[in-house]
């Protein structure tokens, strides 16, 4: 579901396969791939070389000159694992996973069409949920990677062709949302950190990575200022399901467009570079009011059906800004800050907003500058017309009904690499309100993420 992923983070484990060729790339969820910057030893006259970014190394030199040749090939790998100490129906340990196939092709190395690329990608995942197995009640997942079936999906299957030097960029196929709009890298492993907001917030109709949808984007790259972006998706629930999932089908069914447009401004200060987006998306879809039924009245009482209007939109900012860099004279590390928030229409959505921000810091130790630390606090909120909606249930007796508000969020990870193209990142979350609560304990959850790029 999640693991989101534009220029945002994009997918650093992400898989690609055409005309009968395979890659793959560990992808967090669809996340940001991780690379190492070149460090320059003092004294040196010339960089040290780039280290090589895949576990099973380079074949003696042949996936570079792949690379180099236009095709990159890839394969990956993430599991998390979480334990709650507190909190849920019952202590559990739950582990889930997933694995990423694909290549990727740039058509201009390879001659075929200046400013083109293709990229197909499977995802395939496994496990349980953490969230669910212990009955913690939660609005958010604790384990970002699962979710949206355990199966093998095709997540990717886009053309994307550049024109006049890159200034306009035309991407068309089977893209997920979180590739282009509102995307944020998914370091962190509770979902409220992790993907394009949007979709964590109303996930009924934005499907986040690995579910993705037949679309269109196009993007115009304003120099000197950043860019500005519009797609159309098609809004149809039967992408979320399991029976040809892998294949490039059409489904039936379609409902309507969903329309997102996003401004991105990416400044630089001095050396700190920036990065400003602000969105929102329009879904020309008929959808359910979530409390008043076609006479106007709750529904939770009369029993009537919910009134169908046409229509349904939200709004969205992603921020994130780098505080601090390191100079070749200076240890200090990279310490960036963010904030997500995104909400969404009271009248459809059942969850209203999510506010989420944090910082990252890369380089904590002199020993261990490729490592990195990340803590972030954020929460979801239940729209307060369906808070409202529980307090009548429970005022006619039909309850009783937990009425339900914020759910509050706070994750602490640090992140060790041991050898380049693997992570491991144990990390701690605390829920407070799960499920936007407190019927439901607070919840105290270990985690353990990892992250391998073969």
């Amino acid at each position: 579901m999640s693991a989101s992923a534009g220029d945002r983070a994009k997918c650093p484990t992400t898989l690609y396969l055409w005309l009968g060729v395979a890659a793959i790339s560990a992808c967090p969820g669809g996340h940001a791939a991780y690379a190492a910057d070149l460090k320059i030893p003092i004294g040196a006259t010339s960089p040290a070389p780039a280290p090589v970014p895949w576990l099973l190394g380079d074949w003696d030199g042949a996936r570079t000159r792949l690379l180099n040749a236009g095709i990159d090939f890839q394969f990956g790998y993430t599991s998390e694992i979480a334990g709650n100490a507190t909190g849920g129906q019952r202590r559990q340990v739950a582990y889930t996973d997933q694995w990423t196939f694909g290549t990727t092709f740039d058509l201009t190395k390879l001659g075929v069409v200046p400013g083109g690329t293709i990229q197909v990608t499977w995802t395939d995942r496994n496990g349980s949920n953490l969230s669910d197995d212990a009955g913690l009640g939660t609005l958010q997942q604790v384990q970002e990677v699962f979710g949206r079936g355990q199966t093998l999906r095709l997540t990717q299957f886009w053309y994307d062709q550049k024109f006049v030097d890159g200034l306009v960029d035309w991407k068309i196929g089977r893209i997920t949302f979180g590739e282009d709009f509102a995307s944020f890298a998914c370091d962190f492993q509770n979902l409220t950190f992790c993907g394009a907001q949007p979709g964590n917030l109303v996930g009924n109709y934005i499907y986040n990575w690995p579910v993705s949808q037949w679309a269109t984007r196009l993007k115009f790259n304003l120099q000197g200022f950043g860019y500005f972006q519009f797609g159309v998706f098609d809004a149809n629930p039967n992408y979320l399901k399991v029976a040809q999932s892998a294949l490039p089908v059409f489904y039936s069914g379609s409902t309507g467009l969903l329309i997102p447009a996003e401004l991105g401004w990416l400044p630089k200060f001095g050396e700190l570079q920036g990065s400003y987006k602000f969105g929102g998306w329009y879904d020309t879809s008929t959808a359910p009011d979530v409390v008043t039924d076609i006479n106007g009245n709750p529904a939770i009482l009369s029993g009537q059906p919910l009134l169908q209007s046409r229509g349904r939109y939200g709004a969205y900012v992603s921020f994130v800004q780098q505080v601090l860099r390191p100079s070749q004279t200076n240890s200090a590390g990279t310490l960036s800050l963010f904030l997500n928030a995104t909400v969404a229409d009271r009248r459809t959505s059942t969850t209203d907003y999510q506010v989420a921000g944090g910082l990252t810091y890369t380089g904590p130790f002199r020993s261990r500058p490729e490592d990195d630390i990340g803590f972030a606090v954020g929460t979801t909120h239940v729209n307060s017309r369906v808070a409202w909606s529980e307090e009548l249930q429970n005022l006619a007796g039909l309850g009783p009904v937990a009425v339900q508000g914020n759910e509050y969020v706070l994750e602490f990870y640090y992140t060790y690499r041991p050898l380049a193209g693997l992570q491991v990142r144990p990390n701690i979350q605390y829920v407070i309100d799960p499920g936007g609560t407190s019927t439901n304990s607070n919840a105290l959850v270990f985690g353990l993420k990892t992250v391998a790029n073969f």
